[in-house]
């Protein structure tokens, strides 16, 4: 059984402490879906759109479709990064990113029940200070909620596509000490770190874990699997009201 240490870590905030999160929903007047969803000092912008029809792949098949698309603004890190439509391309980087939170929120949609229709989730990270893909994976979800809110409320749809929720957290071994929910300066000097994406109802959708500086042991990774639990269950609950007050 993992206990969290009292070292103190350079934020001050205990080994099991989330960051101060806001999930703030309805921030896009135009939007089926929005949330601005902050982890600390990271903060995106989360928008979900419907649009009628399918991708090609699915036409005819009689189900809808969820997917992502990811970019961080020029001046959300510490120097003006280039716009990568400007370059011509999307990094690798961000195609993988933006994988993983379409691959996230299809894990808990009934693509059925959406009928041939697609919702296009964009998370545009205004300032990145550490977890960005995490904290943009918990606020798509509400985004994501209340598009399909609409759908219902408007008769487009019988049945709630949403089967559960899904939010995502990262942990990391810092200093030789298990950490829950990085922050940059964290993540920079991390022996190893993972992103823990899970379900409302505790399921593994996707694990990512890396070490950065030196192999970590099973008991390292079991702390941060329990951190991450932790942490997880507490987003759940926050998205929970985020969309109750939506």
């Amino acid at each position: 059984m993992f206990t969290p240490s009292t070292t103190s870590r350079p934020s001050g905030r205990a080994a099991d402490q989330l960051r101060p999160v806001v999930l703030e929903t309805g921030v896009n007047r135009y939007a089926e879906g929005s949330c601005l969803v902050s982890f600390g000092h990271t903060k995106v912008l989360v928008t979900a759109s419907l649009e009628e029809g399918v991708p090609g792949f699915l036409r005819g098949k009689g189900q809808g479709w969820v997917t992502a698309e990811y970019g961080m603004l020029p001046r959300a890190t510490h120097t003006r990064g280039r716009r990568e439509a400007a370059q011509g391309k999307q990094s690798g980087r961000t195609q993988e990113i933006q994988r993983l939170i379409g691959r996230s929120l299809r894990a808990v949609v009934d693509l059925k029940a959406l009928g041939e229709r697609q919702i296009s989730v964009d998370c545009d990270v205004i300032q990145a200070d550490g977890g960005t893909r995490t904290a943009s994976i918990t606020g798509a979800w509400v985004a994501l909620r209340q598009c399909c809110d609409y759908l219902l409320a408007e008769g487009l749809i019988k049945a709630d596509p949403i089967l559960d929720q899904v939010a995502a957290i990262s942990c990391g071994v810092h200093a030789d000490q298990p950490v829950l929910d990085l922050d940059y300066e964290e993540d920079s000097a991390a022996e190893a770190d993972a992103n823990f994406v899970l379900t409302g109802a505790g399921d593994i959708v996707e694990i990512q874990a890396t070490g950065e500086r030196r192999g970590f042991t099973r008991d390292e990774f079991e702390a941060l699997f329990s951190l991450a639990r932790t942490g997880i269950a507490d987003l759940v609950e926050m998205q929970k009201t985020a969309v109750v007050k939506a």
